[in-house]
């Protein structure tokens, strides 16, 4: 099959960013052509990475998959204005120079965030014929307004929000199929007027050449990182790796060892938390991680690290951490740390809402607990303590046998061939349609 790839998010971006990659040279490696509309890298930093230079339109050769990549606007800070600029760029841009790179495909898998992918989408899909499968990760426009980029219940907010919640209608009408990532978000897409014949249950995989159960020689290079950072054999690693935002319930988990550190269990292991990573909460974090007492001894906070030292970091790791603020949204968001963790054959540590709460309960892997109970997570964290690093490597290979079964790149790339051809052997209707129930 002639398959077509619609995404701003492309290697060489780091984590969730890197997800369209893996699918893309997979279905390539399965026998597929793979044609990629895609931005220069930017993320997470907002700068073109060493050796990259912004150009109009270049289409090169990647590692197999033929990828055609479009200008943008480069920047990924807190201000509004900006992280608009560079969603909305990246449409025009892709509209303008890159739709023609899909003329011929059979069928096109549309990765939906951001929203302004819409309008290649749907010039490939009317003006071109292009079957497509819409895959919503993150719920738009929720979630433009939980990240505060878009006004609220002013008048001009109200008119940003039906303009938007229209663009999404389309961006549904025009597909073949709808897949979502996690069962609340095909809830909401079917009280919103998609029709249920479209829609489809499509997890998120991992990136699986970096996160994987460690071999022996891995897992000396993870001792040696706990050694470099002062964290003794015995003693248990519970690991935060990622964005350092408000949206991450950062807050939750310093403050959780903090009354843990005030109260420690009688028996069991000492426990490390260690939180690598950078963003606009850091200085926040590291603050109240100072005043509490809590560096070095309880709380470490190395900063950012290269991704390539991210195998190091998890073979070093007893459980991992993955939390989210309380929102509306949060309740059918899946973090792709929950799959990462996972495929690393790591315990975890959940402290979020919503559908993120079954994965380590169903797996086995470790607790869940709601967002910002920090009284909840410090009893976890003392759970943690005495399953000890044995007991936490248990779990993690429950959670690895769970991830290979629900959410492994094998199974992924059957969903997406089964949507792709579901999609190619329909006839594409040559005018838009939209409808929304609210």
């Amino acid at each position: 099959m002639r398959i077509g790839l619609v995404t701003q998010w492309y290697d060489p971006e780091p984590g969730p960013a890197a997800l369209p990659g893996v699918l893309a040279r997979g279905l390539v490696d399965r026998g597929h052509e793979v044609r990629v509309l895609t931005g220069f890298p930017n993320y997470p930093s907002g700068e073109l990475p060493p050796g990259w230079r912004m150009s109009p339109r270049r289409r090169r050769d990647e590692d197999g998959v033929d990828v055609t990549r479009v200008a943008l606007y480069p920047s990924h800070d807190g201000r509004a204005w900006r992280r608009m600029a560079n969603y909305g760029s990246f449409g025009a841009s892709a509209l303008v120079s890159g739709v023609a790179s899909l003329r011929g495909v059979d069928a096109m898998w549309v990765n939906y965030s951001p929203i302004t992918v819409a309008a290649p989408m749907l010039a490939a899909r009317y003006g071109l014929g292009v079957p497509a499968v819409c895959h919503v990760a993150d719920l738009w426009p929720d979630t433009l307004t939980a990240g505060g980029f878009a006004p609220g219940g002013s008048t001009v907010g109200r008119a940003t929000q039906a303009v938007l919640d229209r663009w999404c209608d389309a961006m549904y009408a025009a597909s073949e199929v709808v897949t979502y990532i996690a069962p609340g978000v095909g809830a909401e897409l079917t009280r919103r007027g998609v029709p249920e014949r479209k829609l489809a249950y499509a997890p998120m995989w991992a990136e699986e050449s970096t996160f994987f159960p460690a071999g022996a020689d891995l897992r000396r290079q993870g001792e040696q990182w706990r050694r470099d950072l002062g964290i003794d054999a015995d003693d248990v690693v519970l690991l935060y790796a990622g964005a350092l935002g408000h949206a991450q319930g950062l807050q939750t988990l310093v403050d959780a060892a903090a009354r843990f550190a005030a109260d420690p269990p009688a028996e069991g292991a000492a426990l490390r938390v260690v939180v690598v990573g950078s963003g606009i909460a850091e200085a926040d974090l590291r603050a109240r991680a100072e005043s509490a007492g809590l560096i070095p001894e309880v709380v470490l906070l190395p900063g950012r690290v290269p991704q390539d030292r991210m195998p190091v970091l998890m073979a070093g790791a007893d459980a991992c951490f993955v939390g989210l603020a309380a929102t509306p949204l949060s309740r059918i968001t899946m973090p792709s740390k929950t799959q990462a963790s996972l495929a690393a054959g790591k315990a975890l540590v959940v402290a979020a809402d919503g559908d993120v709460q079954r994965i380590p309960r169903e797996s086995g892997a470790g607790w869940a607990v709601d967002s910002g109970d920090v009284a909840a997570l410090t009893q976890v964290m003392a759970a943690v303590c005495q399953s000890g690093r044995e007991g936490l490597a248990a779990r993690g290979r429950a959670g690895r046998s769970f991830y290979e079964e629900h959410f492994g790149l094998d199974r992924a790339l059957d969903r997406a061939e089964t949507h792709l051809e579901r999609a190619r052997v329909s006839r594409p209707a040559r005018t838009p349609s939209t409808r929304r129930t609210r």
